[in-house]
Formats: C-alpha cells, sequence, structure tokens
C-alpha cells in the first residue's frame, strides 16, 4: 500500500533539498503510483486548516473517496488513532511513504511502522526537507532501522517486476513519460529510431 503523509502545499515551500518543479513532480508521481498498480492508498495531512495547507489538488482529486485522516496535532502520524485504523484495515504489511519533512514526518511514522513490523520502502524521492544534510541523516537513521530506501523508478519496477506484466509496458511508459521524463525520453527515441530512423554511416555494427 501507498501512505502519503503530509505531502502539504504549506510544507512543500519549506523543501530545499529537491528542486521545486522537480520534487512536485515526484509527490504526484508517488501518489499516482496506487492508482497504476491498483493498490491501497492512505492519505493524512497534518494542522490542514494552518500553514501546513492542504495536499495538492492533483493528489487529492486523484483520490477522491480514499481514507483521509486529518490530524490536528499528533507529529507521528501513527500516533493518531484514525490514522493507525486506516493503515490496519488496508491488511497489508508492505508499506511505500513519503512525507514532509523527510527527517519527521517521513522518518518518525518510518520508525513507529518497522516497530509495528512492517515493511517499510521510504520513497527518497518524494520526501524532502529543509536541507540535503538533514535528509542524509534522516535516511540513515531510517536505513538503519531496517526502512528500504528507494526512489520512484525503483519503486514502480519493484511493483511491475516483469515489463510483460499487466502493467507492464503499456501502462509503464506512459505513467513514465509523465513522472520520469528523463526515462520516457528513452522510450521516445527508440519509437523515433523505428518509426523514422535511418542508419548514418558507420553506425552498422557498432
Amino acid at each position: 500500500m501507498v501512505v502519503v503523509a503530509d505531502l502539504q502545499d504549506g510544507l512543500y515551500q519549506t523543501v530545499r533539498d529537491y528542486d521545486p518543479t522537480v520534487f512536485k513532480n515526484n509527490i504526484i508521481a508517488h501518489a499516482a503510483t496506487a492508482k497504476l498498480f491498483n493498490i491501497p492508498i492512505v492519505l493524512t495531512t497534518s494542522a490542514e486548516t494552518g500553514p501546513n495547507g492542504l495536499l495538492p489538488k492533483e493528489i487529492s482529486t486523484m483520490y477522491p473517496n480514499a481514507p483521509l485522516i486529518r490530524r490536528n496535532g499528533e507529529v507521528d502520524a501513527w500516533d493518531n488513532t484514525d490514522f493507525k485504523a486506516a493503515v490496519r484495515a488496508q491488511n497489508k504489511s508492505q508499506i511505500i511513504l513519503a512525507g514532509i519533512t523527510t527527517d519527521v514526518c517521513t522518518e518518525f511514522l518510518a520508525l513507529s511502522l518497522r516497530s509495528e513490523g512492517y515493511t517499510v520502502f521510504a520513497n527518497t524521492e518524494a520526501s524532502g526537507t529543509f536541507s540535503k544534510r538533514l535528509a542524509d541523516d534522516a535516511n540513515r537513521r531510517m536505513e538503519n532501522s531496517g526502512v528500504i530506501l528507494m526512489g520512484l523508478f525503483a519503486v514502480v519496477m519493484d511493483l511491475m517486476r516483469d515489463w510483460r506484466n499487466t502493467p507492464g509496458s503499456l501502462q509503464l511508459l506512459p505513467f513514465l513519460d509523465q513522472y520520469l521524463p528523463v526515462y520516457g525520453f528513452v522510450a521516445r527515441a527508440h519509437e523515433a529510431a523505428v518509426l523514422n530512423g535511418t542508419l548514418a554511416p558507420g553506425e552498422l555494427g557498432l
């Protein structure tokens, strides 16, 4: 299952360890992974009526009926009984997690989930904080506690397992073209070569 933890409009503005445009894409991609693979998702926010703000509309409109736990005080989402119940109701043992900030919203929850016996995959590309140093420190603490650190490409490849599966190449390539264009353009270049390409002198046999 996927957990979106405090990826909120206000908190987004505190992130300094990623380019803002890239990071916006990363957090929406994290949420979209659940839809791509048809796996459960639980959303949670922290004090969303204050400066932390709402979830990005791209995420809230993507999941109008998903559990959304609005916390009004608990820093660690696992300390909120409604959130804990929503996660347990999915009856899953593996959780893909991202949050703002990495060293609080992601790390605190990841360590709590590990203490409960969950296998936790922290999407480090969709978790951000005030500096790279803080992110490095948090990632080290999580890894030392058994949290598996992964980026978007590794997450979706691990879920897909085989390009011939469903979801597979047909579904993943458009997803990657939208959210990981450096890989999407690999497919675009191949398409262009097949449909419109000719070998230049010297290329044959390389």
